[in-house]
């Protein structure tokens, strides 16, 4: 009996201990810490997407997996906060029933994210389509993410100014219930989070319409208002303005120097993968890639001094090691259909319909416009609009002479294998036409041989300044000389025939030039871009400047329905023009490698730097010689003074 009292007596001490010590470590542990999964820039990669690392195709990213990714983390903390810093739509096939369906604002509801932000991407559909976005997704969903834009503008007071489609967008934001910021409470603490669009991200954002606020002030007052009026343990900007290696432009980091009472900022627009988060002052910046090839996971804890220090970081791959949420699964099922009946359809095409194969992989997207270079991806892309002109006009066609592609357009590359419509789309994704459906369609107009040659400049000398602006320009060839004076760096530049001919620039006639339109709009800024030493004026085939682009949108004259040529479209149509083998189209050799149609030159010589200036050069060149001639006489004169007071003295 004694020894099964003792016995007893043990287990109720170690059920005791087990009591003790383990059960309030794990309430310690739930209180101290906050669990943050963080994405942005999806870009509407709602399913799988592939990627060609080292040779190795396989599949990553979707919110199927996404979702199974998050659910396994909220197991172990039923309290993470779940948030998104932006540019959650535009980027595939999904984005063409944005206005209709906002299928992305939509999952995101499904998979429950707690808040989300707007990107510039959000307003590629203008006013209108972000506002009709909205009252869909409030329509159709019980449960949606809370949106929070700090920085949006609408005219206040002016009727003038608040169009029809701004007030729409006025309301639909008002009745989705979008505001500066929200507080939740998590493990005991008062979070306070909020969104902001930054100054890179608004100026890609041509066609929103709305105003914005600057926003370092905007972010100085609402974390001003949340720690000193709501009393906060936390503060989250959930911000789309990116960092960058260059300092001076980096701007979520300048965010947090100027800004300090910011303790974490998901930082979106700028793609960037941050293996570890940077820590600026006692600001924690993360950021998770691009596409949800990874979903961000950080886990921090309060210190006794109430700074927020960082316990675990990490960026979570999305990938076949995770099951598919079936919810999801069957959720984008839905969407996946009527894209089809809604869009595809009209364009006699199928989401999975394969276009042609390639027996080898282009460049990856990231990575296009980072070297300085041609480009064979972009050369497909040219040559794809001029052919797409040929098949629309028919015996109409009036010769192009040039069609310009700007690096920042091209927004998905092919891998080797099959090619299909939803990877053609996915390439060149950007935009809406006149007709509200989705993709930039392609326009016409007119520059003089002079102005072709400063589209070679503003590659040259503004791309290096401005990535997303280098330039790719089928039927062309130019070189240029990276050491020489900016605005000077083109040595050469003639049209080149598809024979392979040359043929020399006059620089007073006019030619046909092709782009897509937010393309050829952009052409107009470069005056601003250049300091005004550089200018491009598109004009008609008169050569009256142009006023309105889309008066100039090419549409189809031979298939009978007039409908806009579109970008994508252009690409898919050339894709399929290609010699089949095995009845699949087969992408050339010829587009494996650079054809000489930008030519850089690394030639360091004195008159390779140095010869042959054009007029801005020779202006600089002799502005420099009359200063020098300027330092050299006034140093002259101080030695002469100098030297008459020396002497003066001497005498004395």
């Amino acid at each position: 009996m004694f020894k099964l009292m003792r016995s007893l007596m043990v287990v109720v001490f170690i059920f005791l201990a087990t009591m003790t010590f383990a059960f309030p470590a794990v309430a310690a542990d739930k209180e101290d810490y906050i669990t943050i999964i963080f994405t942005h820039d999806l870009h509407d990669h709602i399913l799988p997407f592939t990627l060609d690392k080292g040779g190795t195709i396989n599949e990553y990213g979707g919110f199927a997996l996404i979702k199974s990714a998050v659910d396994e983390e909220r197991e172990t903390d039923p309290e993470l906060l779940l948030l998104d810093a932006g540019d959650f739509s535009m980027g595939t096939l999904f984005q063409t029933i944005f206005a209709e369906s906002a299928p992305g604002l939509s999952l995101m509801g499904q998979m429950g994210y707690d808040a989300a932000t707007f990107g510039n991407h959000e307003f590629d559909y203008r006013a209108q389509g972000l506002a009709d976005c909205l009252n869909a997704a409030r329509q159709n969903n019980q449960k949606l993410p809370a949106l929070l834009v700090s920085n949006v503008v609408f005219p206040d007071g002016d009727k003038e100014q608040l169009t029809e489609s701004l007030s729409d967008l006025n309301k639909a934001m008002t009745d989705y219930g979008t505001r500066e910021y929200i507080i939740l409470e998590r493990n005991g603490k008062r979070i306070g989070i909020f969104g902001l669009i930054g100054s890179e991200a608004i100026s890609n954002a041509p066609m929103a319409e709305v105003a914005f606020a600057d926003p370092l002030k905007t972010a100085v007052s609402i974390t001003e208002t949340l720690k000193n009026k709501e009393k906060v343990d936390l503060i989250i900007c959930l911000s789309h303005s990116g960092t960058s290696n260059d300092g001076e432009n980096s701007e979520d980091e300048l965010l947090a120097q100027k800004v300090p009472d910011i303790d974490v900022i998901i930082s979106g627009h700028s793609h960037t993968k941050l293996t570890e988060p940077i820590i600026t002052g006692r600001t924690i910046i993360c950021s998770t890639g691009e596409y949800g090839e990874h979903i961000g996971l950080l886990k921090i804890k309060d210190d006794e001094d109430n700074n927020w220090q960082v316990s675990h970081y990490q960026l979570l791959p999305i990938d076949d090691r995770l099951p598919a949420d079936s919810g999801i699964t069957a959720t984008v099922e839905k969407y996946r259909q009527k894209v089809q009946t809604d869009y595809l359809d009209d364009m006699g095409m199928t989401f999975d319909q394969v276009l042609a194969y390639s027996p080898f992989s282009f460049l990856p997207a990231a990575e296009i416009g980072v070297r300085h270079e041609e480009e064979p991806l972009a050369n497909l892309i040219g040559d794809a609009y001029i052919y797409a002109v040929k098949a629309a006009e028919g015996t109409s066609y009036e010769p192009i002479a040039a069609a310009v592609v700007p690096s920042g357009t091209i927004r998905g590359t092919f891998l080797k294998g099959n090619i299909t419509v939803a990877d053609a789309f996915a390439v060149s994704s950007l935009g809406i036409g006149p007709d509200k459906k989705a993709g930039y369609p392609l326009i016409s107009v007119y520059l003089t041989g002079r102005e072709l040659k400063t589209a070679c400049e503003v590659d040259a000398s503004v791309a290096p300044l401005m990535k997303p602006a280098q330039l790719y320009i089928a039927g062309m060839t130019y070189t240029f000389n990276p050491h020489r004076l900016m605005f000077n760096k083109v040595t050469s530049a003639s049209l080149l025939e598809s024979n392979g001919n040359l043929e020399e620039i006059d620089d007073d006639s006019l030619y046909r030039v092709v782009a897509g339109l937010y393309s050829a709009q952009m052409l107009t800024v470069v005056g601003e871009k250049s300091f005004g030493i550089l200018s491009i004026v598109p004009k008609n085939k008169d050569g009256e400047p142009i006023v309105d682009f889309e008066e100039h949108i090419i549409k189809d004259l031979t298939g009978g329905n007039n409908n806009e040529i579109k970008e994508w479209a252009a690409i898919a149509g050339y894709l399929q023009s290609f010699a089949a083998q095995d009845g699949i189209p087969q992408i050339p050799l010829y587009y494996s490698q650079p054809q000489g149609r930008k030519i850089v030159s690394q030639d360091t010589g004195l008159s390779a730097v140095w010869g042959d200036p054009n007029a801005f050069a020779l202006k600089v060149y002799l502005i420099t010689a009359l200063l020098l001639l300027l330092i050299i006489f006034i140093v002259y004169k101080v030695m002469k003074r100098r030297k008459t007071k020396l002497s003066a003295t001497l005498d004395r």
